[in-house]
Parts: C-alpha cells; sequence; structure tokens
C-alpha cells in the first residue's frame, strides 16, 4: 500500500520529523500549524543517538552537527558537596557504542534544521496561522487542495486531533514545573563543566546544566515542585513560585543556590503529562509526540521520542497493507516503546530525589559501577534503531 497524502497538525518536532519522513517516502504532507511563525519555546535540548541516527537517516544531521555540541560526558553531581557521584562517557564513545552521535543544542536550532529540510522537499506544504478542527474535514481539503488520507495529530499535550479518537489519553499538571534560563560562559560560575551534561541532584529536586554553543554560555533547568499556572507552555512566575523554588533548594550547595538567586528570567514552564490511552481511531487518525505520550522529563526524551514517532509512523504507512493495519502496528509498537522510557524516567525521578538514608545508598552504588557498566544500562535506549 502507499498512501497518497497525510495531513499534519501541528509543526514542532513531531510534525516536522512526521512531514520529513513521510515526503521522503514519496508522500505527500501538509503540515498545518495555528501559530503565524514557529518559534520554538524552551532553551535546550538534548539529542541522544536514538534520535541522531534517524536525523542521519532524514539529511539533516550534518546540518545540526555544525552546532551543537557533544559533550564528553553525561554526570550526576552531588548538589550538595558537587563531588561527582558517576558518569556516562559521550563523545567518541557514543559514535562508537551506540553508533550514533550524542549531542545538545538549542531548541531552535533543531526546528530550524527541520523546517529547512521540509521547505526544501517538494512533497511539503506548510501553512502557518491556520487553525482547523480536525472534524472539519471539509476545511482540511479545502486548505490542502485534496482529501486526506491519513490526519496525524502532532498537536502536543493538549492536542485538539484527540477529540478525534475514543479513549485518548489526558493531560495532567504533574505538580513539577521547569525553571529554564542560559548564562553566559564568561559569567559561568567554575562549578559548571563545559565539556559535560551534568545533572546535580538533590532532595525532592534536581539541577540539569550543559553548555550550548549557539549562545555562548550554560542551558540550565532546574526541575522542582510548583503551583500549576494553566494550559499554557510558559508562566510568569508569581512572589510565590520563586520563594517555592527557592525553599526547595535549601541547604544545596551555596553556589548553586546563589546561580538560582540571580536567575535573571522571571519564567518557567510547568510540566504536563498524559495519561494511557488510545493513539489512533482505526481507520485514519493517529496521535504523534507529546499528543500521545507526553512525560517528564526525567530520562531526556522527549523530543528523541518524537522523532522516533515521526520515522515509525511513515515507515509503518508506506509499507502496511492499509491505513487501519499501520495505524495499528504503530501503535502497538510505539506505546510499549514510550512505556520502557516512562518507566526509566520514573525510576531516574526516584534516584535523583532521594532523600535521607537511601540517598547515602544511591550514592555508595554509583560509586561502584564503573562508567562502561552504566552505559550498558542504556544500551536498550540509545542503541535502539528505529531505521533498522
Amino acid at each position: 500500500m502507499s498512501i497518497r497524502n497525510a495531513a499534519i497538525i501541528g509543526a514542532g518536532m513531531a510534525g516536522l520529523t512526521t512531514a520529513l519522513a513521510l515526503s521522503k517516502r514519496g508522500i505527500r504532507c501538509h503540515v498545518i500549524e495555528q501559530a503565524p511563525y514557529l518559534a520554538e519555546v524552551g532553551a535546550g535540548l538534548q539529542i541522544s543517538p536514538n534520535a541522531s541516527r534517524i536525523l542521519a537517516r532524514l539529511g539533516v544531521l550534518p546540518a545540526l552537527e555544525r552546532e551543537w555540541t557533544e559533550p564528553e560526558r553525561i554526570a550526576l553531581v552531588s548538589g550538595r558537596s558537587l563531588g561527582r557521584l558517576a558518569h556516562v562517557p559521550a563523545g567518541r564513545f557514543a559514535r562508537e557504542r551506540w553508533r550514533a552521535p550524542y549531542g545538545v543544542a538549542h531548541r531552535s536550532t533543531l526546528q530550524r534544521v527541520l523546517l529547512d529540510a521540509v521547505m526544501a522537499e517538494p512533497n511539503c506544504a506548510l501553512h502557518l496561522g491556520k487553525r482547523i478542527d480536525h472534524h472539519d474535514r471539509a476545511a482540511l481539503a479545502a486548505l490542502a487542495g485534496e482529501e486526506p488520507d491519513v490526519i496525524v495529530g502532532a498537536d502536543g499535550v493538549w492536542s485538539s486531533t484527540r477529540d478525534g479518537i475514543s479513549a485518548a489519553p489526558e493531560p495532567d499538571f504533574s505538580r513539577n514545573v521547569a525553571w529554564r534560563f542560559t548564562i553566559a560562559m564568561a559569567d559561568a560560575p567554575a562549578f559548571l563543566q563545559p565539556d559535560a551534561v551534568t545533572a546535580y541532584l538533590g532532595p525532592s529536586c534536581h539541577l540539569v546544566c550543559y553548555p550550548l554553543r549557539e549562545i555562548g554560555g550554560f542551558n540550565i533547568v532546574a526541575i522542582a515542585a510548583g503551583l500549576n499556572p494553566g494550559e499554557i507552555w510558559e508562566a510568569t512566575a508569581s512572589i510565590e513560585q520563586k520563594r517555592l523554588l527557592l525553599q526547595q533548594f535549601r541547604g544545596w550547595n551555596p553556589q548553586i543556590l546563589s546561580l538560582l538567586k540571580s536567575m535573571d528570567s522571571g519564567r518557567f514552564w510547568p510540566l504536563y503529562q498524559v495519561s494511557d490511552g488510545a493513539w489512533q481511531n482505526g481507520r485514519d487518525t493517529v496521535l504523534v509526540g507529546d499528543a500521545a505520550h507526553a512525560m517528564m522529563p526525567f530520562a531526556a526524551q522527549g523530543a528523541a521520542m518524537a522523532i522516533e514517532d515521526g520515522w515509525d509512523l511513515a515507515t509503518r504507512l508506506s509499507t502496511a497493507a492499509s491505513v487501519p493495519q499501520a495505524l495499528a502496528d504503530y501503535e502497538r509498537v510505539r506505546k510499549a516503546r514510550a512505556a520502557r522510557v516512562r518507566s526509566r524516567g520514573t525510576f531516574n525521578r526516584f534516584a535523583y530525589h532521594v532523600r535521607g538514608p537511601l540517598r547515602v545508598g544511591r550514592d555508595l552504588v554509583l560509586a561502584f559501577r564503573p562508567p562502561q557498566a552504566l552505559a550498558a544500562d542504556l544500551d536498550w535506549l540509545y542503541g535502539y534503531d528505529a531505521t533498522a
């Protein structure tokens, strides 16, 4: 079977990757985005080997590599003593072990290279500033100039495409927020490591830092409990929110507390996740990315899962006997994969935020695990090859 065309609702990472993967297989794609222009929120993101190998197959990795940074290691550090607990080697090691690189980049960099590739693809058309209800197939057909064979919901955690799928996932505020900000290399405290992705661990919260070559500085993310600002991507912090943040980091190393106090941004991102549910309607509508499986960022796999989704869906739509069969196979395989990644994130959350005697036990266990053993624990994640 070969479908003729697809309507993709949403032009984020999931939507652009899906469009590019489908178009490479000769399928016409209409990407419909309600925003009048594309502006990626947030700052940095980690692109692990399971995602970068797909980006290589799509032909966009070289453009990304010209701007991203490949850290030498992924380090776990005590938020109190700043002593290193353990690390997983990256850099050349990642390329050799997992046959693809591990990089960090600004979110806008990845979006731009995907967008440039989509715009250069004859089979793709981008429609900005267009909000169309999934149920209004006539409007979709009028905009695209043809009736879509399949509708892909890549419209994020508050997806409207889910309305067309019975028993679809439902969004829920996780009661955690992410404070994201950047700091120039010249202004960065000495404890920040310019050659690593570093997670500073402490009771009930943690801090992730890594360099971004595009800005000549560091991307910093503090994840802690927070108040629900409503269904928005980015919120302005109240005095109460800021006080809550600093309270949770009380008792951490004074240098980290000073870094948080100096944060000039009063912005944070509420962290939403979605429940389990159906990802497709059995006929012609399917979900990808956060619309299907938004999860907490404790495994740093949000973008990677969206990229894997796009590739897998395109492969099945171009090879299955029918659209319903392709959607059913996609849902079965990707649900299992996402569930395992979610479980890893849940484990990381416990390990990162543990307190009291359990924290001492965690530190001892990590101290006796060599880097190669920790890397082997990630083979199922980073070594996963959706292109095989």
